[in-house]
């Protein structure tokens, strides 16, 4: 089969079948695409060319060429599914070998106080009908925890401005449903009212429109967020995901249960939602060794 056929049959079962977002689905058909055009150098034209070594060889040649561990592993996973889906339906057959991969190193969430958040969700400019609405974003991000995948992908019916609550479509097409504050619904309502309802394609299901009608895009958020943090001082490398960070820490510092966390934030292993834990301990622990080192 044709590899370019191959990748839009994966394509279609990955968004029909596994229920995954537009976005993810393009990250993945991505991470596949630098296998194909960086490791293979484009001379894969059939499916009959993969061979069972592939896998390996590619995570060798993506931390030679200098890849973190953690994109390295993620490209990996996503080339592993496609070869798994090519065996699944009888496309090639060849075994599918085992990689030993190297260990992901543990890191601690990038995390900010909780006046550098406020500071952050001060920085729009709300006389601004595109700042007016990032600041609306950020606060929903910020209020509920959501992925920025998640949040982009938000249609205007998800949104429940009468019981403050946001409903989102997670990874594996698992829907939850999470409550938000006061702070989050009157800005998405002041966007919707003042900004959204003159948008040339007002009636687009998405939510948040960038000014040509059309749905965000990652790297624009992304770009925002660095925006905000200088115009806000901040002087730590923080990303969308930082917010999330920021929101289960902030809970989990005043006494949230951590199931009700894991459920927040759509987690199906609590193991992943414990990481936070090891953040509000290392924050003790810091707390407590500069309390002693001033009685000194």
């Amino acid at each position: 089969m044709d590899i370019i056929d191959a990748m839009d049959n994966y394509y279609q079962y990955i968004v029909a079948e596994k229920g995954l977002s537009l976005l993810s689905a393009k990250a993945y058909l991505e991470d596949i695409n630098h296998f194909i055009k960086d490791y293979r150098l484009n001379n894969i034209k059939d499916t009959d060319q993969l061979k069972s070594d592939d896998l390996s060889n590619f995570l060798q040649y993506e931390i030679k060429n200098g890849k973190s561990i953690t994109t390295s592993l993620r490209r990996l996973s996503s080339l592993k599914g496609f070869f798994m889906f090519l065996i699944k339906e009888g496309i090639i057959d060849i075994p599918l070998e085992e990689v030993e991969a190297p260990k992901k190193p543990f890191h601690l969430p990038t995390l900010i106080s909780l006046e550098e958040v406020e500071a952050l969700l001060d920085a729009p400019n709300i006389e601004k009908d595109d700042e007016l609405r990032d600041r609306a974003m950020l606060e929903l991000m910020y209020a509920s925890g959501l992925r920025v995948s998640e949040l982009l992908n938000v249609k205007r019916g998800d949104v429940d401005l009468k019981l403050n609550i946001v409903t989102v479509m997670g990874k594996g097409g698992k829907q939850r449903k999470i409550p938000f504050g006061e702070y989050a619904s009157d800005y998405i309502a002041k966007y919707i009212n003042d900004v959204r309802s003159k948008n040339i394609n007002s009636k687009s299901s998405y939510l948040f429109l960038s000014k040509y009608g059309e749905s965000l895009s990652r790297q624009y958020f992304f770009k925002q967020i660095k925006k905000y943090a200088m115009i806000a001082g901040i002087k730590e490398n923080i990303s969308p995901h930082t917010l999330r960070h920021c929101f289960a820490t902030h809970l989990l510092n005043n006494g949230a249960d951590l199931r009700v966390v894991q459920e927040m934030l759509g987690h199906s292993n609590i193991a992943t939602t414990q990481i936070y834990t090891h953040v509000t301990s290392k924050r003790i622990v810091e707390a407590y060794n500069a309390l002693m080192q001033s009685k000194r």
